[in-house]
């Protein structure tokens, strides 16, 4: 889609809605210019968005709603549109699914979501001096470098893809090994059987972290609750293996100061639990 010079949303207090909005038209078209009020001008001739009943508003009766239930705000409208453009339909289904609806949510039912909030501080307070239109820009300034951030995720998972599919050619024993850190969790088919993911600590060392079951959102296998918080100078003892040096309270994740060690660390567990299963 190919943007106008120009766009217009309604004027007065903003909402993460319409800035979010705006920050993704003006990350598209650095140079578009949008003008706020509270009547779309008739001889307006531009993107007309949050306002005016049309492609990109959501507030008259049967505006679009998602298939799963949740409605459409401009942001989503937009999103729908732009989003596979920045990053295919595929990245924008999943940015949509962690971060587009969230914000659609809480402008159309007041659902919580600490980042709506955020943006909302941003405009002035009952008895300041301060234009609305500056405040609101502020807003879509801090907006970007967020939507940025954003599109960086999706676009690191998608770059990732080839190394994670590689390296699931070599699962043994639902131990996947990762020959660097890369974001996995997204990237793991529902059938492969793994685990656990072992990979480089960017602190150094090894890591291995346990995986959760996308239905019960729980981990597939945790690491042993005898481990769990432990003080490096007892885990080498507790488990009887060298270079363990940290087990995280809650059993996801262990660090160690080899491959070795952590691979052991990730077998122990799952020898111990089929032993408990068994």
């Amino acid at each position: 889609m190919k943007l106008p010079a120009h766009a217009f949303t309604h004027g007065g207090k903003f909402h993460a809605d319409d800035v979010f909005s705006a920050a993704l038209l003006r990350l598209i078209r650095p140079d578009i210019q949008i003008h706020r009020g509270f009547q779309v001008p008739e001889d307006f001739d531009g993107l007309v968005f949050d306002i005016g009943d049309g492609m990109f508003d959501h507030h008259a009766a049967g505006s679009p709603v998602r298939s799963n239930g949740n409605p459409y705000a401009a942001f989503g409208l937009l999103w729908q549109v732009l989003g596979p453009e920045l990053v295919g339909q595929k990245g924008a289904n999943w940015l949509d699914e962690r971060f587009v609806q969230n914000l659609d949510l809480n402008d159309c039912t007041g659902a919580d979501n600490a980042l709506a909030d955020a943006i909302g501080s941003f405009n002035p307070v009952w008895d300041s001096q301060e234009s609305a239109d500056q405040c609101f820009l502020r807003a879509v300034d801090f907006a970007q470098v967020i939507l940025e951030n954003r599109l960086e995720e999706v676009r690191a998972v998608q770059r990732a893809q080839d190394m994670v599919s590689k390296a699931l050619q070599n699962v043994r024993d639902g131990i996947l090994i990762l020959p660097q850190y890369a974001p996995w969790k997204t990237l793991l088919p529902p059938e492969s059987g793994v685990l656990f993911v072992v990979y480089p600590s960017q602190r150094g060392g090894f890591a291995a972290q346990g995986v959760n079951d996308r239905q019960t959102k729980k981990l597939k296998v945790p690491f042993p609750e005898e481990w769990a918080g432990k003080p490096a100078s007892q885990l080498e003892e507790l488990s009887g293996i060298e270079g363990l040096r940290f087990c995280h309270a809650s059993r996801f994740l262990v660090t160690t100061d080899s491959k070795a060690g952590a691979l052991a660390a990730c077998r122990k567990a799952i020898q111990l639990a089929t032993e408990v299963q068994g």
